[in-house]
């Protein structure tokens, strides 16, 4: 089989290897469709601190079920599956509290374990999600990055009261727009970005208010507007946008970060207290795949507003520079092994 390889920073390979065999309780699935994600790129270019090299890429990814390890129902066999790529151990303090994605010993498909770009992985059985046969295959490849803003919006309990704000129009940004506008029917949902044609895909997946805050300040176009945001979610992961959201937050507004970076932000106390302000952070999926799997069933969610562009795996270098440089025009971009 196929697989594609990052044997170091900047040097990616796609290399023969053998055919896996599921392990007790794991299912070997035939991988279909994956798609692109942040992650990837910095695993690539040496910027992901998680990664371990070499290492086979992907953690977003969907397949067929064509061999099963022990203790596994073969009658799986044939299953359209996603999968869920947060492995826990199910018995340290996070994991008792519903929170794996933050395990004591926390593994990551395709970041700390080989992942899903390649023709075949195996995966625990537990990871591999039944996709009903009324989603299609384009879709069921985007549900982890849903899962990401289902995440985010489980801490922030949205209400069709509650004004958001999302800085980054980007896949994260995007999907939280389509689940705080389809799912939670929030009141109105503003997007924040320097790019035009970004806050145009926000749009189409439902923002009513965007701003390009390229040449201006949004804290005075917020107050001119006499808006007060009550959620705001950072999607764009830059350190130093804490501290503006909680200048512009609402008193009593929920704030939540995605962002991994080790630069300091500064920010004070006061700013916080005196508004008695949530701050969250949210990072990968707790157990949210049955929950995009339900908004996925009720038409909630459109992914396809999201998928800009689809490659063959054998052209991923193309695919991975295409989702860096053309910021413009794509969104997720989706790698076929079929």
């Amino acid at each position: 089989m196929k697989s594609i390889v990052v044997k170091k920073p900047n040097e990616l390979v796609i290399e023969e290897r053998e055919v896996p065999q599921p392990a007790k309780g794991e299912v070997r699935v035939k991988v279909k469709l994956a798609g692109i994600c942040g992650s990837d790129s910095h695993i690539y270019r040496g910027h992901n601190p998680f990664a371990k090299y070499p290492r086979v890429i992907g953690h977003e990814f969907f397949g067929i079920i064509d061999e099963v390890g022990e203790g596994v129902d073969r009658s799986r066999i044939g299953e359209r599956v996603s999968i869920d790529p947060v492995i826990s151990c199910g018995c340290c303090y996070p994991c008792s509290v519903g929170r794996p994605n933050v395990c004591s010993s926390l593994t990551v498909l395709g970041v700390h374990r080989d992942g899903g770009f390649s023709q075949y992985t195996t995966v625990p059985s537990n990871n591999a999600y039944t996709i009903p046969d009324d989603i299609c295959d384009e879709f069921a490849v985007m549900i982890e990055p849903f899962t990401i803003a289902a995440n985010a919006t489980g801490h922030l309990k949205p209400t069709t009261d509650d004004i958001a704000l999302i800085y980054g129009a980007g896949p994260m940004g995007l999907t939280s727009v389509q689940a705080l506008k389809g799912v939670y029917q929030v009141k109105q949902v503003i997007v924040v970005d320097r790019i035009d044609e970004r806050l145009a895909m926000a749009q189409t997946s439902g923002a009513d208010l965007v701003i390009n805050n390229s040449q201006l300040s949004l804290k005075d176009e917020l107050e001119k507007r006499n808006i007060k945001p009550t959620i705001i979610i950072d999607a764009a992961c830059h350190p130093t946008i804490l501290s503006e959201a909680i200048a512009i937050a609402s008193p009593a507004a929920r704030i939540l970060i995605m962002g991994f970076s080790s630069d300091p932000c500064q920010i004070t106390q006061q700013g916080i207290t005196s508004k008695e302000l949530s701050i969250f952070s949210s990072r990968l999926n707790a157990n949210k795949f049955p929950v995009v799997i339900e908004w996925l069933k009720k038409k909630m969610i459109d992914p396809q507003k999201l998928i800009t562009h689809q490659f063959d795996y054998t052209q991923v270098v193309q695919a991975i520079e295409t989702f860096e440089k053309d910021q413009k025009q794509c969104c997720k971009v989706l790698l076929t092994f079929s």
